[in-house]
């Protein structure tokens, strides 16, 4: 593997990795994503085999242009346009039905997953190659999500190139937005607000317990069990060790009353940006269990409890 500057050469290294049907990690606003050529399904396949990803878990695609994710597209909803305008370049997915050329990239329901990330090296690289990107995180499948270039570095040691662009400035993923019915639907709960989208689109249908692992999704970030650390993670209501063996972490919030090794912003945005890496970090210092905290059950907090929440299951 080779960490690279995302300078000149740099990006003229990851296009050539690119366009030989390979893979290569790349920084985004939300987290490192793990790029191939979208059209490729040699391509795409090596990103299924270096995550050990099951293949019925799809791929967003990274477009540098809205011009781009139309052609993705079968058909592009009047919302889609809207949405666009207002949130791309940014941590915004739009789920619409998918091209026919693109029967390898994709849910098996035939839509597809698209956005523009808002970060100058991705847009630089997408740019530089003139390719669609299928890029999920640059982690093992189930994994923590790597907001760092030594966080790709440690999960997935094989990947050829990473291009280091520094800490990902959101650090969660892109909240996922379906556009296939009438109502909009929330598929993945991220970055961007609800209340944030609501302004643009009006009402939007809030996800139900989703499907079973195996079953057809139309969006990455639906399984039971994903984003999780090696350690045991317990989402709590108090912070009570009895019982547990071996060393605990804890993860809190300021303001919760609590002293302990991670403490995070009690704004949710700056907690949703530093809780993967916290959770590296707790994995790094040896912990059998990590007791995490519950946030707030407002809307505010949705995506956190949404990746704690993945985290803790079994």
């Amino acid at each position: 593997m080779s960490v690279v500057r995302p300078d000149a050469e740099g990006l003229r290294r990851a296009v050539e990795v690119l366009r030989a049907d390979s893979v290569v990690a790349f920084p985004t606003e939300t987290v490192y994503g793990l790029g191939a050529n979208a059209f490729s399904e040699k391509a795409v396949s090596e990103i299924y085999r270096l995550k050990n990803r099951p293949a019925w878990n799809p791929l967003i695609v990274h477009v540098a242009n809205v011009e781009a994710a139309r052609a993705l597209a079968e058909t592009w909803p009047g919302a889609a346009d809207e949405l666009a305008a207002q949130f791309w370049p940014g941590p915004l997915t739009l789920v619409v039905p998918r091209a026919r050329h693109l029967a390898g990239v994709g849910a098996s329901n035939d839509t597809i997953a698209i956005r523009i990330p808002a970060h100058e090296v991705a847009l630089r690289l997408l740019e530089a190659s003139g390719l669609p990107l299928a890029a999920p995180s640059a982690n093992r499948s189930e994994g923590i999500s790597p907001t760092t270039a030594e966080h790709v570095l440690r999960s997935l040691p094989d990947v050829p190139l990473v291009l280091d662009g520094g800490p990902a400035s959101w650090g969660i993923e892109s909240t996922v937005l379906d556009l296939t019915a009438e109502t909009p639907r929330l598929l993945r709960p991220g970055a961007l607000p609800l209340r944030t989208i609501r302004e643009v689109v009006g009402s939007i249908s809030l996800p139900d317990e989703g499907p079973v692992d195996g079953a057809v999704r139309p969006s990455p970030g639906m399984s039971r069990r994903h984003y999780a650390p090696r350690a045991t993670l317990l989402l709590v209501k108090d912070l009570d060790q009895t019982g547990l063996s071996g060393p605990v972490g804890v993860l809190a919030y300021e303001g919760a009353g609590v002293e302990g090794a991670e403490i995070l912003s009690s704004d949710p945005r700056e907690y949703a940006a530093d809780l993967y890496a916290a959770l590296h970090r707790l994995d790094d210092a040896g912990v059998a269990t990590i007791l995490a905290l519950e946030p707030p059950q407002t809307e505010d907090w949705l995506a956190v409890r949404d990746r704690l929440g993945r985290a803790a299951a079994k």
